[in-house]
């Protein structure tokens, strides 16, 4: 039997490995700024473009699949998700479609979808047109509600309007953001923004696998987040009660009907307000903020590996959800704003038992920004213990051995 090809579409160099690994040839699609001599020796073919510009991309991958034959698209990376969605319709691979994968990017047509067919669980949105729309919507649906940019990521520009006195800052902000200049500003503009009626109550993911159209929960992810809901941390799995935690888990696999989604990884965000759970978003793909290895820690399903051969039949599918084994968690590391003069307790907290990781993404003489988006956290811990409790407990206890001093210059500006 011929060898079977899958295209990976950008992501880390562990989703190519993984293919290999399930005997898979694997055809890699990069953006030529991200392409390393590491991928060189691991693919049988690469093919090095702005997979984000169709007008190229598309002739390319027709040649491609006429001379490989690759039989299933995917991708583990947001950036990914629309382009991959774009060739498996293009070609008839029977992955994501590109309706779905625009449902799930495009946060207004998401909640337009489900005022339709889910209201249950979801909230109130509309779409920011001026600053009277914002009055107006608050007079609607009362107050707190958010405000976010449509096609935004990890938090950037997300604003918690909490009275009407907060109107122009509000409004003055929205305008200040729109063309901002940001690290994934091609990909995901910062642009049109979307009201939301606001969920209170404690905040989870949900790792789930979609096996053509059957849907398993594998976790639920309790989350951490500081006040501007920058994400501080993850445990899994989420402490709920077993009520709560069946309510979460049937709110997402509704959502997941309604959107349409059949094949494949999800990643979606709930709070478990006073009415129950609302979807806040979701996104066909592993969580980030290694949620993925949380996932395989605790529970011993590797969703990542799930994501690039599921399709290509060399995996069998969940029947249920598996069992948990320990509990994982990981804690976001941070500092004040300025330049960091200092860096001490890295190596021991590394050396920790229980410890799976210690990332740091700063040195001696970078710039610690204000926490306003993930992109501004520092690094990570990953650790494991019996119990979620016992795992939290270690990163905490380990992010605060590895100290990070800055020192503030006289004329900085946030």
């Amino acid at each position: 039997m011929s060898k079977q090809y899958v295209l990976i579409v950008g992501g880390r160099i562990e989703n190519v490995r993984k293919a290999k690994e399930q005997g898979l040839g694997v055809i890699f699609l990069q953006r030529p700024e991200l392409w390393s001599a590491g991928h060189a020796t691991e693919v049988d073919a690469a093919l090095l473009v702005d997979y984000r510009n169709w007008e190229v991309l598309e002739p390319l991958i027709t040649a491609a699949h006429q001379v490989y034959g690759f039989t299933s698209v995917t991708t583990t990376s947001e950036a990914g998700v629309e382009p991959a969605a774009r060739i498996s319709d293009l070609l008839g691979l029977g992955g994501v479609s590109h309706e779905v994968a625009l449902l799930l990017r495009d946060k207004l047509s998401m909640r337009r979808r489900l005022q339709a067919a889910a209201p249950r669980v979801s909230v109130a949105a509309e779409e920011v047109t001026g600053r009277a729309g914002l009055a107006e919507f608050g007079a609607a649906h009362g107050y707190p509600f958010i405000v976010k940019p449509i096609d935004g990521i990890a938090s950037l520009g997300l604003q918690l309007v909490e009275g009407e006195e907060q109107l122009d800052e509000v409004w003055e902000t929205i305008g200040r953001l729109r063309g901002v200049d940001h690290q994934f500003a091609t990909a995901f503009p910062i642009d049109r923004f979307i009201m939301e009626e606001y969920a209170d109550g404690p905040e989870f993911s949900v790792e789930a696998f979609t096996f053509d159209g059957r849907h398993v929960v594998v976790a639920i992810t309790e989350k951490l987040t500081f006040d501007n809901f920058v994400e501080l941390g993850h445990v899994v799995p989420a402490r709920l009660a077993p009520e709560a935690a069946r309510d979460v888990a049937d709110c997402v696999t509704t959502f997941l009907d309604a959107i349409g989604l059949a094949q494949g990884p999800s990643h979606t965000e709930v709070r478990l307000s006073a009415r129950g759970p609302r979807v806040i978003e979701s996104h066909n793909r592993p969580g980030g903020d290694r949620i993925r290895d949380l996932v395989e820690a605790a529970y011993g399903f590797d969703i990542e590996r799930y994501t690039v051969a599921w399709q290509s039949g060399t995996l069998p599918p969940l029947t249920e959800r598996p069992e948990v084994r320990q509990g994982a968690a990981t804690r976001f590391l941070s500092a004040e704003p300025g330049t960091v003069t200092e860096v001490e307790g890295l190596a021991a907290a590394k050396e920790q038992d229980g410890v799976l990781d210690v990332t740091l993404d700063v040195g001696v003489g970078d710039t610690v920004r204000p926490l306003r988006s993930s992109w501004d956290r520092l690094g990570q811990v990953v650790a494991v213990g019996p119990d979620a409790d016992a795992a939290l407990a270690l990163c905490e206890k380990t992010s605060e051995t590895v100290v990070i001093r800055t020192e503030r210059r006289a004329d900085a500006v946030e």
